[in-house]
């Protein structure tokens, strides 16, 4: 009888293992990493350093696949990663809009679709206004917006670093006269007159740095190679949230496989080429895991929700 057991049981774990996806092995097949924007920018960048170390450590192939959604931003790109697989051979890395804003809007992702992987990237937003504009921070342009009309120029009204513009102006008793949406916000913007102020990423302005004058950063540290520029929050006493960037996976995948994508990403972050990256552009690269991602995540939910009542939507 002791026989016939132990063989049975040993009969019932070669069929549960025979049953079970071997994630000890990932990854066993090529892996796709989505980036829902075009090629070029920080997060398309560095996702792919993260593919280049995946398939060198690994030796199965790993490509980055550009889906940008035009005007319905990251969504499409973050909707095909949630209808694919959970064995981790499709990855996303998606902006804060995509497990912050997309439960809100009714398009099929829910508050836990995705499970972060970890982020990695702060891009350098900044407030900018022109070299001869009277003002250089953010207290000098309440003063002088309080007497003179100030336009706003953003990548959109509903992007973070917009949403924490439209606060902080409230919150220090001012209003920007007008605002609108360009596709590119650079040197260009302003000595056109199309802006008096921009909310745009410092590598867009690099060039004409020592003719304009940075108001702030948005974010929860300085960018260090703004000297004696402080955050949005630090001046206006609006919340630090940040656009940030990070690899999701679908909900249900195993943690054998998020192990082996956390292991390979934060060690990409750390190396010469992204920290080489972060000391020329001002964008922070890190790694941040799964557990303190899902915190952010949720605490950034509650800065959304606090600038939206700010501004009063």
């Amino acid at each position: 009888m002791k026989k016939i057991a132990t063989v049975a049981a040993m009969a019932a774990a070669t069929f549960l293992a025979g049953a079970t996806p071997a994630y000890a092995d990932y990854p066993d097949s090529p892996v796709q990493f989505i980036v829902p924007w075009p090629p070029g920018d920080f997060e398309d960048i560095l996702t792919r350093m993260i593919a280049a170390e995946f398939q060198e450590q690994t030796g199965e192939s790993a490509s980055v696949v550009n889906r940008p959604g035009g005007g319905d931003g990251p969504f499409p790109g973050a909707l095909e990663v949630l209808d694919g697989p959970t064995d981790g051979s499709v990855v996303g890395s998606f902006v804060i809009g995509v497990p912050v804003v997309g439960p809100q809007i009714d398009i099929g992702i829910e508050a836990d679709s995705f499970t972060p992987v970890g982020i990695f990237l702060t891009y350098p937003f900044v407030l900018a206004a022109s070299g001869d504009a009277g003002y250089s921070n953010m207290a000098e342009l309440a003063a002088h917006a309080q007497d003179n009309d100030v336009v706003l120029g953003h990548f959109g009204a509903g992007l973070t670093p917009t949403r924490a513009s439209f606060a902080a102006a409230k919150l220090m008793d001012f209003e920007f006269a007008d605002d609108a949406a360009f596709d590119l916000l650079d040197c260009n913007t302003l000595s056109s007159g199309d802006a008096d102020v921009i909310n745009t990423t410092l590598a867009l302005i690099e060039p004409c740095l020592d003719d304009i004058n940075v108001l702030a950063n948005i974010g929860s540290d300085p960018i260090g190679k703004l000297d004696g520029v402080e955050t949005l929050a630090a001046q206006s006493g609006v919340n630090d949230i940040e656009l940030w960037n990070g690899l999701f996976v679908k909900k249900g995948t195993p943690q054998e496989v998020i192990d082996v994508l956390a292991k390979i990403a934060s060690e990409t972050m750390a190396g010469e080429e992204a920290q080489q990256l972060m000391a020329e552009t001002g964008a922070r690269v890190y790694w941040q895991g799964m557990e303190d991602s899902a915190a952010r995540i949720e605490a950034d939910r509650a800065k959304i929700d606090e600038l939206d009542s700010i501004i009063g939507e």
